[in-house]
């Protein structure tokens, strides 16, 4: 296990979300909107989006009509625009604006479940946390890693198996690892720098 998340840190030190963000607020909203779709279709949209509205209370002044208009082209735009709006209210209400870095308080919010909440945590550093979306499930599960059959079985398996030094940088290696090596048809098992490690190579190259 040691060795295995030590190769991945001399891949990469620090990685960090592909998301684009400026500050905790456009990084809750971005999270909220990824959902079901990827990290590239929420930056073209939150690029001029967050232009106007990188605020809660701008946002708040867009309207769902308004921010509709910014996020069109993202599945599920219509429900992300609700939850945006009122996860927006709930900050200048009952938070002075900011985003409440806790975990009960921000799966409080609209749209927002306990993989949005983890993403949140880990990026900014305030907890260690793993949220387990495709990505990281299949990986897991290549390098028996977890055989958990729901990402809440398989984030439990590795916030007790991945070692302490590496707990906060394991979301983001296992998320990039299957979005551009671990691929879910056809893994580039030939150019993986893991690959000697994993115990489901032969699977895939006979080797």
């Amino acid at each position: 296990m040691e060795t295995l998340f030590q190769r991945f840190s001399t891949l990469a030190e620090d990685p960090r979300t592909e998301l684009d963000f400026k500050n905790p607020f456009t990084l809750l909203v971005a999270v909220a909107l990824s959902a079901q779709a990827t990290d590239k279709q929420v930056n073209k949209a939150t690029g001029p989006l967050f232009e106007v509205a990188d605020n809660p209370a701008d946002m708040l002044a867009l309207g769902e009509a308004g921010l509709t208009r910014y996020i069109a082209s993202i599945g599920l735009f219509r429900t992300k625009a609700k939850n945006v709006i009122g996860l927006s209210r709930i900050l200048l209400e009952q938070h002075g604006g900011q985003v409440p870095l806790e975990r009960t308080a921000l799966m409080a919010l609209p749209g927002v479940g306990r993989k949005t909440a983890s993403v949140v945590l880990n990026e900014l550093d305030i907890e260690p946390a793993i949220a387990v979306d495709t990505h990281v499930y299949r990986v897991s599960h290549r390098l028996k890693l977890s055989a958990g059959k729901t990402p809440d079985q398989v984030e439990a398996d590795l916030m007790r198996i991945v070692p302490q030094p590496y707990k906060t940088r394991a979301h983001h290696w296992l998320i990039l690892h299957g979005r551009y090596v671990c691929l879910a048809r056809r893994p580039k098992c030939e150019t993986c720098q893991v690959s000697d490690l994993c115990p489901s190579r032969a699977l895939f190259t006979g080797i």
